[in-house]
């Protein structure tokens, strides 16, 4: 079982007596190595020092790093062994041990640098030198200190395990290459997890250095411009003081996001996941990084606990063929030279190198038969990265020797000392190889591998172990939104079931309202307030386009409704109705006048300016149809433009008529003969003259800007209104002027005749008609500018028939109800007024026209007969 065999790698010495403060005062020698034409070198953390609260030190064997050594070790045999790389050339290592220590691995780079010397010597760039690479370190502040201080020797570090995103400034770390993705990557990787799974509200947690501060740090920019919130970001470091800890599991607990990001260590972590367990604070769910979610070391049931379901990115795993025989036939007598080493393995794996038995397991065959670490390779994602980098130096010098010499002289191996190291920095820059096992391998401009990393989830299996699943895959190389996938496999989460756990500041917001901040809070803590009319919500309540409106639920935009007064709704079809009934109700009363035109009361009333009269009635009740309808540019033009003319051609005619009145009474006086000037000719030429001013305006309104369709979307908010603008309002008001002003001149005329003394006098009932038509138009204005929409339009034509209508029965009505229902009174002697008292007899206020219209026939004739004595 790994989790059970994990525990025995914990060897605890007195600091006086570990391994570390020994490689403090020895000289400078490697723990592995072997001689060849050409050197790597390698620095790794086979311990791991950690300070406790009082001053001792406990050292952990670290059986990965170990592993990684050799798995170098392996490498660089299997390229000695390969006819197609570096043939005739030998490969040969150095390796360290830094004990996760700074200064340590800056010494060991040092010695690594200048051999076995103390001190550093100038060096340039054209010295030969013994180390054409160093593969290293696990941690990415050792990482960063040793590449800072050996950059001038243009000597390249490739490591396997430093994920630090800053190590890829090309300008602060030009001889940095790393086979293990940036944090960068990570990071955005991460923040694309959370977004995945809908949460908004994050607690966010770092180891105390170069990897967890900057890993972090690029995680909650990321998830700011997802529009994501971290509730609280805090560090630890494996040292930190007990009230450090306890003052954080404080702050977890009190907080209200319930998904914690974690970017650290898995040695950063343990001190904290223990208090964790103590205090049964068991609710969250954990997104991690790969520094620990894929560690055996943190995979114990009571970790399990704490961790149950934990979600995170860890290096994609693969099995490099014959790596696993190969780790399995090591054996402790193989390291003469690690003394201290062996003390470790005998340590790491509970046996003795005298006895070389423990239970009937000697340390020989203790690698084979005990699962843990070192044999659990499927598991080992980080040694393919150590493999990857061995061969990446290997095929740099390869493509470098080839421009050199060739490779088939026996005598190239004198000429390597002479090769330039800045030459095997540029060749490592454009190495692009493929593995064994079929992987792709290259550096992008910053010295970074592709990114690739598989989504795991810590799940228990059927047997009590912890398993990790993989139920995911981040590939940095493909397109934008393709990044990121889920495999069809079941996720357990922290309740233990299938169901993705929530983790908002606010619940969203429902359809139709939007977004308001709370104030002092994270944009992820807010309100929703309903969106105004015309508003769909989103972040933010976003205003629809001007001809849509937002539905019901105020969730999308859809088309408003479209209004004009239609001859299919009620409204159109009574006013339709009214239109015809009028224009029918005209043409019967032209029909009975035309039929009774030899009847005196006929011929009386000036019957060609009557026809006429009804003729431009026709047409006043006829032209209100052209306000029906969708408008469009010919019936905007034609409904203004006709009921301009046809009201002033029946205005004309009413005044012709009022007129004649009046001067047939003026003519009645002793020596006047003004009836002269005002015959049927100048009546004809009056009415056409007053019409073709209204034509001739009509027509300017026509040229300079006619009436046109629009849509007025301002009336209302939910719908668009279909209406003809004015085009130019003076030439309007003109036409609308120009009416009302002939309007008032027939309704003075009419009303200063009104009394006349004649037993046929016209003059009352055109007073009363024009009454009524002004008073129509009158009460129009306020009701037109009030009306809204399509009832603006009923309104205008309903004022066209009710003042049409006024006009044809007040001046008609009375004609015709003596023609039609009281002949008797249609006679000459009834009109010529004989039976009228005889003091108006005496006064001879008769009208001479009306004499004159009867005795000679003429139904136009305003001639005045000579009078006889």
């Amino acid at each position: 079982m790994i989790a059970v065999t994990l525990v025995l790698l914990a060897v605890f010495v007195k600091a006086e007596d570990t391994i570390c403060k020994m490689l403090q005062t020895q000289p400078d020698e490697p723990l592995f190595a072997k001689d060849g034409d050409i050197i790597i070198g390698g620095i790794f953390s086979f311990h791991n020092s950690i300070a406790d609260e009082k001053p001792m030190f406990k050292e952990i064997f670290n059986i990965k790093e170990f592993l990684f050594a050799k798995t170098m070790a392996f490498a660089a045999e299997e390229i000695n062994n390969n006819s197609n790389i570096l043939p005739g050339i030998s490969m040969g290592y150095k390796i360290y041990d830094d004990c996760s220590s700074v200064p340590l691995a800056m010494k060991a780079a040092l010695a690594l640098v200048n051999g076995l010397e103390k001190s550093v010597t100038n060096f340039s760039c054209t010295k030969p030198s013994n180390i054409y690479a160093i593969i290293g370190m696990s941690d990415s502040t050792p990482t960063i200190a040793v590449t800072t201080s050996i950059r001038s020797y243009h000597i390249p570090v490739i490591s396997y395990y430093s994920t630090c995103a800053c190590l890829s400034k090309k300008l602060d770390f030009p001889t940095f290459f790393r086979t293990i993705p940036s944090d960068y990557h990570q990071s955005k990787a991460l923040a694309q997890l959370v977004k995945h799974f809908g949460w908004t509200w994050l607690g966010a947690l770092s180891s105390d250095n170069d990897y967890g501060n900057a890993g972090i740090a690029a995680f909650i920019e990321a998830v700011q411009k997802e529009g994501l919130c971290v509730e609280y970001a805090h560090s630890i470091y494996r040292n930190s003081p007990r009230e450090k800890v306890l003052t954080l599991v404080d702050i977890m607990k009190r907080a209200s996001s319930k998904v914690i990001v974690v970017f650290a260590t898995f040695s950063d972590l343990e001190d904290l996941i223990k208090e964790l367990f103590l205090q049964n604070v068991t609710s969250l769910q954990w997104i991690g990084s790969e520094g620990w979610i894929s560690s055996e070391y943190l995979a114990t049931k009571e970790n399990y606990s704490v961790l149950k379901g934990a979600l995170g990115l860890a290096i994609s795993n693969v099995i490099i063929p014959s790596l696993p025989d190969y780790l399995n036939d090591i054996r402790p007598s193989e390291i003469p030279k690690s003394i201290d080493l062996n003390m470790s393995w005998v340590s790491a794996f509970n046996c003795s190198l005298e006895t070389e038995v423990l239970r009937n397991i000697s340390c020989i065959e203790a690698p084979r038969q005990i699962s843990n670490q070192y044999t659990d390779v499927p598991e080992v994602r980080i040694a393919n990265n150590v493999y990857k980098a061995v061969y990446a130096i290997a095929h740099s010098l390869h493509s470098l020797f080839e421009c050199q010499c060739n490779l088939t002289n026996d005598t190239c191996s004198d000429k390597i000392h002479f090769f330039i190291l800045c030459k095997v920095l540029e060749k490592l820059k454009k190495v692009n190889y493929t593995t064994s096992y079929g992987e792709n391998v290259y550096f992008d401009e910053n010295g970074d591998p592709v990114a690739k990393y598989d989504l795991i989830n810590w799940q228990m299996s059927e047997k009590g172990t912890i398993k990790f699943v993989n139920v995911g895959l981040y590939d940095s190389s493909l397109l934008a939104g393709k990044q990121f996938s889920m495999n069809n496999v079941s996720i357990m989460w922290r309740d233990g079931y299938n169901k993705v756990p929530k983790s908002v500041c606010s619940e969203s917001c429902q359809p139709g309202t939007r977004k308001a901040v709370r104030k002092g809070k994270p944009i992820c803590c807010f309100d929703c307030l309903i969106c105004g009319e015309g508003e769909i919500n989103s972040i933010f309540c976003l205003k629809c386009q001007l001809e849509y409106k937002s539905n019901e639920q105020r969730d999308q935009c859809i088309l408003k409704d479209i209004e004009f007064l239609t001859f299919g709704e009620i409204m159109g079809i009574l006013l339709v109705i009214l239109s015809i009934l009028g224009t029918m109700v005209t043409l019967t009363v032209a029909t009975v006048f035309f039929k009774y035109r030899q009847t005196p009361v006929v011929k009386a009333n000036n019957s060609e300016l009557s026809f006429l009269l009804l003729f431009s009635l026709t047409f006043c009740f006829l032209c209100s149809l052209t306000f029906i309808g969708e408008p469009s540019d010919w019936s905007c033009m034609l409904r203004h433009t006709a009921f301009g003319i046809t009201f002033v051609l029946c205005i004309s005619c009413i005044l012709g008529k009022t007129l004649v009145v009046l001067m047939a009474f003026r003519a009645t006086l002793p020596g006047n003969n003004i009836m002269k000037l005002f015959g049927p000719r100048q009546q004809r030429f009056s009415v056409f003259s007053l019409t073709a001013i209204q034509i001739l305006i009509c027509a300017l309104w026509l040229m300079l800007s006619p009436p046109f369709p629009i849509k007025n979307m301002q009336h209302y908010n939910d719908k668009i209104i279909l209406e003809c603008d004015l085009g130019s309002a003076v030439t309007f008001y003109s036409v609308l002027g120009y009416i009302g002003l002939l309007s008032i001149m027939c309704f003075i005329l009419a009303f200063l005749a009104r009394k006349l003394p004649d037993n046929f006098n016209e003059a009352k009932f055109i007073t009363f008609s024009m009454l009524i038509f002004c008073s129509v138009w009158l009460a129009f204005i306020p009701a037109y500018i009030s009306s809204p929409g399509k009832y603006t339009v009923a309104v205008e034509i309903f004022a066209i028939l009710a003042s049409s209508f006024g006009l044809l029965f007040c001046i008609f009505a009375p004609k015709c109800y003596i023609i039609l229902l009281k002949p008797e009174k249609n006679t000459k002697k009834v009109l010529l007024g004989k039976n009228q008292p005889k003091a108006l007899q005496a006064q001879g206020v008769l009208c001479p026209v009306l004499v004159s219209r009867l005795q000679k026939g003429h139904s136009s004739t305003g001639k005045i007969p000579e009078k006889s004595n």
